[in-house]
C-alpha cells in the first residue's frame, strides 16, 4: 500500500502521466483547502467515501463548490442507506485519512472492492486538482489522465452527472 505523495508521483512518472504538484499546509476541510488554490489551474475537488449498509464502498468524486444531497447521490449510484467511511476503514481500504480522501488512492484497492462515481460535470474540465494521497499537497493532472490513472490501478470508474 501506497503512504507517500513520493510513490505515489513516482507511479504517475512511470505511466507517463505529466502532473503539477503544488505543497501547502495540511488541510482537512474543502473551505480550507480553498484557501491555497492561487495560482494552481484547473477545478478543485470535493472527494466522498461512502459505504451502505450492504457493505459496498463507494468513492463519489465532484466538484468543491458543488452542493451535494447524498440521499440523491445515493439513487444516482446504487447505494443502501449510506454513511461516510470511518477513518479505519478509509486507512484500510484506500490508505487515506480524513482530508487526503483522492481518487488517487484506488492504487491502494486491494481487497475490498470500490466503485468509483466521477461527476460528469468535472470530467468535463481540461485540469482536476487532487491531494496526492496526503492533505499537504495537491496534484493537478488532465481529466483523461485520472482515467488512465484509475485503468492502471484496475478500476473502471463510472462517469454520471450528480
Amino acid at each position: 500500500m501506497l503512504k507517500t505523495q513520493e510513490e505515489l508521483l513516482n507511479v504517475l512518472e512511470e505511466i507517463g502521466i505529466e502532473y503539477e504538484n503544488h505543497e501547502h499546509p495540511a488541510v482537512y476541510t474543502v473551505e480550507e483547502a480553498d484557501k491555497h488554490h492561487e495560482g494552481i489551474e484547473g477545478v478543485h475537488s470535493k472527494n466522498l467515501f461512502f459505504k451502505d449498509k450492504k457493505k459496498n464502498l463507494f468513492l463519489v468524486v465532484t466538484l468543491s463548490d458543488k452542493p451535494i444531497k447524498i440521499k440523491e447521490v445515493a439513487k444516482k449510484i446504487g447505494a443502501k442507506s449510506p454513511s461516510f467511511g470511518k477513518p479505519d476503514l478509509l486507512d484500510a481500504v484506500l490508505g487515506v485519512i480524513p482530508g487526503a480522501v483522492t481518487p488517487f488512492a484506488a492504487v491502494n484497492i486491494t481487497d475490498q472492492p470500490v466503485k468509483i462515481i466521477l461527476d460528469k460535470e468535472m470530467m468535463d474540465n481540461r485540469f482536476l486538482n487532487f491531494h496526492p494521497l496526503v492533505n499537504t499537497a495537491t496534484t493537478t493532472i488532465t481529466s483523461e489522465d485520472l482515467v488512465k490513472f484509475l485503468n492502471h490501478c484496475n478500476q473502471e470508474p463510472e462517469i454520471i452527472v450528480l
